[in-house]
Protein backbone atom coordinates (compact mmCIF):
# COMPACT_ATOMS: atom_id res chain seq x y z
CA UNK A 1 0.00 0.00 0.00
CA UNK A 2 2.85 2.37 0.92
CA UNK A 3 4.46 1.59 -2.45
CA UNK A 4 1.27 2.56 -4.30
CA UNK A 5 0.95 5.88 -2.47
CA UNK A 6 4.63 6.59 -3.07
CA UNK A 7 4.23 5.75 -6.79
CA UNK A 8 1.22 8.08 -7.09
CA UNK A 9 3.13 10.91 -5.39
CA UNK A 10 6.13 10.42 -7.68
CA UNK A 11 3.95 10.38 -10.83
CA UNK A 12 1.97 13.45 -9.71
CA UNK A 13 5.20 15.31 -8.94
CA UNK A 14 6.64 14.37 -12.34
CA UNK A 15 3.51 15.60 -14.12
CA UNK A 16 3.43 18.89 -12.24
CA UNK A 17 7.15 19.44 -12.77
CA UNK A 18 6.99 18.68 -16.50
CA UNK A 19 4.02 21.00 -17.01
CA UNK A 20 5.50 23.97 -15.19
CA UNK A 21 7.71 26.54 -16.85
CA UNK A 22 11.05 27.17 -15.15
CA UNK A 23 10.65 30.94 -15.71
CA UNK A 24 7.14 30.93 -14.28
CA UNK A 25 5.88 32.80 -17.35
CA UNK A 26 2.93 31.51 -19.33
CA UNK A 27 1.87 33.04 -22.61
CA UNK A 28 -1.58 32.02 -23.83
CA UNK A 29 -1.87 31.35 -27.55
CA UNK A 30 -4.39 33.43 -29.51
CA UNK A 31 -7.32 31.63 -31.11
CA UNK A 32 -6.48 30.30 -34.56
CA UNK A 33 -8.53 30.21 -37.73
CA UNK A 34 -8.80 27.49 -40.35
CA UNK A 35 -6.46 27.79 -43.28
CA UNK A 36 -8.43 28.65 -46.41
CA UNK A 37 -6.95 27.47 -49.71
CA UNK A 38 -7.84 29.75 -52.60
CA UNK A 39 -8.28 28.27 -56.09
CA UNK A 40 -6.49 29.62 -59.14
CA UNK A 41 -8.27 32.53 -60.82
CA UNK A 42 -9.84 31.31 -64.05
CA UNK A 43 -12.93 32.71 -65.76
CA UNK A 44 -15.46 31.70 -68.39
CA UNK A 45 -18.00 33.68 -70.38
CA UNK A 46 -21.66 33.65 -69.36
CA UNK A 47 -23.83 34.36 -72.40
CA UNK A 48 -27.49 33.40 -72.34
CA UNK A 49 -30.69 34.62 -73.99
CA UNK A 50 -32.16 35.17 -70.52
CA UNK A 51 -29.92 38.17 -69.77
CA UNK A 52 -29.39 41.21 -72.02
CA UNK A 53 -25.68 41.27 -71.19
CA UNK A 54 -22.65 38.99 -71.00
CA UNK A 55 -19.93 38.75 -68.37
CA UNK A 56 -17.14 36.50 -67.16
CA UNK A 57 -17.49 34.55 -63.94
CA UNK A 58 -15.08 32.28 -62.03
CA UNK A 59 -14.72 28.60 -62.94
CA UNK A 60 -15.11 27.73 -59.24
CA UNK A 61 -18.60 29.29 -59.04
CA UNK A 62 -22.06 28.37 -60.32
CA UNK A 63 -24.84 30.55 -61.69
CA UNK A 64 -28.46 29.98 -60.75
CA UNK A 65 -31.23 32.04 -62.37
CA UNK A 66 -33.99 32.52 -59.79
CA UNK A 67 -36.51 34.71 -61.57
CA UNK A 68 -36.87 35.63 -65.21
CA UNK A 69 -39.52 38.27 -65.84
CA UNK A 70 -39.64 40.47 -68.90
CA UNK A 71 -37.85 43.46 -67.37
CA UNK A 72 -36.60 42.10 -64.00
CA UNK A 73 -34.26 39.16 -63.55
CA UNK A 74 -32.64 37.71 -60.44
CA UNK A 75 -29.68 35.34 -60.42
CA UNK A 76 -27.02 34.16 -57.98
CA UNK A 77 -23.32 33.59 -58.44
CA UNK A 78 -22.69 30.83 -55.91
CA UNK A 79 -19.25 30.03 -54.44
CA UNK A 80 -19.72 26.56 -52.87
CA UNK A 81 -16.13 26.32 -51.59
CA UNK A 82 -16.60 29.50 -49.53
CA UNK A 83 -20.29 29.03 -48.69
CA UNK A 84 -20.95 32.46 -50.20
CA UNK A 85 -23.24 33.99 -52.81
CA UNK A 86 -23.37 37.16 -54.88
CA UNK A 87 -27.06 38.01 -55.21
CA UNK A 88 -27.59 39.90 -58.48
CA UNK A 89 -30.66 41.65 -59.83
CA UNK A 90 -31.15 43.14 -63.27
CA UNK A 91 -33.78 45.75 -64.10
CA UNK A 92 -34.62 47.23 -67.45
CA UNK A 93 -34.88 51.01 -67.13
CA UNK A 94 -37.88 52.92 -68.39
CA UNK A 95 -40.95 54.76 -67.11
CA UNK A 96 -40.69 55.35 -63.36
CA UNK A 97 -37.63 53.11 -63.17
CA UNK A 98 -34.83 55.60 -63.82
CA UNK A 99 -31.09 55.48 -63.17
CA UNK A 100 -31.51 58.03 -60.37
CA UNK A 101 -34.22 56.02 -58.60
CA UNK A 102 -32.26 52.74 -58.89
CA UNK A 103 -29.01 54.34 -57.68
CA UNK A 104 -30.94 55.82 -54.75
CA UNK A 105 -32.36 52.37 -53.90
CA UNK A 106 -28.85 50.85 -54.13
CA UNK A 107 -27.51 53.53 -51.73
CA UNK A 108 -30.35 52.82 -49.29
CA UNK A 109 -29.62 49.07 -49.34
CA UNK A 110 -25.92 49.71 -48.65
CA UNK A 111 -26.75 52.18 -45.86
CA UNK A 112 -28.62 49.44 -43.96
CA UNK A 113 -25.15 48.08 -43.05
CA UNK A 114 -23.66 51.44 -41.97
CA UNK A 115 -24.54 50.99 -38.27
CA UNK A 116 -22.39 47.85 -38.08
CA UNK A 117 -19.60 49.12 -40.35
CA UNK A 118 -16.34 50.51 -39.06
CA UNK A 119 -15.58 51.85 -42.51
CA UNK A 120 -17.01 52.13 -46.03
CA UNK A 121 -14.95 52.57 -49.17
CA UNK A 122 -16.78 53.62 -52.33
CA UNK A 123 -15.12 53.15 -55.73
CA UNK A 124 -16.42 54.36 -59.11
CA UNK A 125 -15.80 52.68 -62.47
CA UNK A 126 -16.35 54.22 -65.88
CA UNK A 127 -15.93 52.60 -69.31
CA UNK A 128 -17.26 54.96 -71.99
CA UNK A 129 -16.45 52.56 -74.85
CA UNK A 130 -18.68 49.75 -73.47
CA UNK A 131 -21.04 52.17 -71.63
CA UNK A 132 -20.37 50.63 -68.21
CA UNK A 133 -20.74 52.97 -65.23
CA UNK A 134 -20.49 51.33 -61.83
CA UNK A 135 -19.94 51.85 -58.13
CA UNK A 136 -18.63 49.37 -55.59
CA UNK A 137 -18.92 49.57 -51.81
CA UNK A 138 -16.47 47.78 -49.52
CA UNK A 139 -17.79 47.61 -45.95
CA UNK A 140 -15.53 46.70 -43.04
CA UNK A 141 -16.47 45.67 -39.53
CA UNK A 142 -16.75 42.66 -37.27
CA UNK A 143 -20.49 42.12 -37.72
CA UNK A 144 -21.05 43.09 -41.36
CA UNK A 145 -23.39 40.72 -43.17
CA UNK A 146 -22.53 41.96 -46.67
CA UNK A 147 -18.97 43.20 -47.10
CA UNK A 148 -19.19 44.08 -50.78
CA UNK A 149 -22.00 45.57 -52.86
CA UNK A 150 -22.13 47.12 -56.29
CA UNK A 151 -24.29 48.51 -59.05
CA UNK A 152 -23.63 48.91 -62.79
CA UNK A 153 -25.57 50.63 -65.56
CA UNK A 154 -25.35 51.95 -69.11
CA UNK A 155 -27.27 55.02 -67.80
CA UNK A 156 -30.18 54.58 -70.24
CA UNK A 157 -31.57 51.02 -70.48
CA UNK A 158 -29.93 48.64 -67.99
CA UNK A 159 -29.31 48.52 -64.24
CA UNK A 160 -27.59 45.73 -62.28
CA UNK A 161 -27.22 45.56 -58.51
CA UNK A 162 -25.35 42.94 -56.51
CA UNK A 163 -24.43 42.07 -52.93
CA UNK A 164 -22.02 39.45 -51.61
CA UNK A 165 -22.94 37.41 -48.52
CA UNK A 166 -21.16 34.55 -46.75
CA UNK A 167 -23.57 32.01 -45.22
CA UNK A 168 -22.02 31.96 -41.74
CA UNK A 169 -21.72 34.15 -38.68
CA UNK A 170 -19.81 37.26 -39.73
CA UNK A 171 -16.22 37.33 -38.50
CA UNK A 172 -14.26 39.84 -40.53
CA UNK A 173 -10.85 38.75 -39.22
CA UNK A 174 -11.18 35.09 -40.16
CA UNK A 175 -13.08 35.64 -43.42
CA UNK A 176 -11.12 38.63 -44.72
CA UNK A 177 -9.08 36.52 -47.21
CA UNK A 178 -12.35 35.18 -48.67
CA UNK A 179 -13.88 38.68 -48.87
CA UNK A 180 -10.85 40.05 -50.70
CA UNK A 181 -10.69 37.03 -53.03
CA UNK A 182 -14.38 37.32 -54.06
CA UNK A 183 -14.18 41.13 -54.37
CA UNK A 184 -11.63 40.64 -57.17
CA UNK A 185 -14.10 38.32 -58.91
CA UNK A 186 -16.86 40.93 -58.65
CA UNK A 187 -14.57 43.61 -60.07
CA UNK A 188 -13.78 41.19 -62.92
CA UNK A 189 -17.55 40.74 -63.45
CA UNK A 190 -17.91 44.55 -63.82
CA UNK A 191 -14.85 44.93 -66.05
CA UNK A 192 -16.02 42.19 -68.46
CA UNK A 193 -19.67 43.28 -68.54
CA UNK A 194 -21.01 43.93 -72.08
CA UNK A 195 -24.55 44.93 -73.04
CA UNK A 196 -26.22 43.11 -75.94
Amino acid sequence: MKNRILAIIVIATAIITSCSNSDGDYTPKPPAFYRITMPEKDYKLYDTNILPFTFEYPEYSNIKVKRNDKDIKYFDIIFPQFNGTVFVSYKQLGGKRTVASEVDTAHQLVSIHYNMASGVHEQSYSDDINRIYANTYTLKGKSIASTYQFWATDSTNHFIRGAFYVNSNPNYDSLQPVYEFIQKDIVHFIETLKWK
